[in-house]
């Protein structure tokens, strides 16, 4: 996959616009690429080790750093900064980002986690 043409945090680092070539801005929150980072943190080594984070409402980004031509690491206020985000997963979650944020909150619900610290 081609680089993105663009990335661009907002003032108040809480929100993240991706465009990839011919195609239109993606816009991803903190709180969406937080608690979905591609890290092993948080994915765990297979889907049975994933784990839901809560807590993660008012997260903000606090720098990007390019990991090669394929990459970017995001570091975020709350000391995360393992997650790799490659451009096809940066891709995958604007594309997914509504049906994969009503998954997230049913599992908040259901474990009895809360989106606020």
């Amino acid at each position: 996959m081609r680089p993105p043409k663009e990335l661009r945090v907002s003032k108040d680092r809480k929100l993240l616009t991706v465009t990839f070539p011919d195609e239109s801005p993606m816009e991803l929150s903190a709180e969406v690429l937080r608690v979905f980072s591609p890290s092993a943190e948080v994915q765990g080594h297979s889907p049975d080790e994933r784990v839901t984070v809560g807590g993660k409402k008012d997260v903000a980004i606090s720098r990007i750093e390019p990991v090669g031509n394929y990459a970017v690491r995001i570091v975020f206020d709350d000391g995360h900064e393992t997650g790799l985000y490659s451009w096809s997963y940066l891709a995958t979650l604007g594309r997914e980002r509504a049906a994969r944020w009503k998954d997230y909150l049913r599992e908040l619900e259901e474990k009895g986690l809360s989106r606020e610290r």
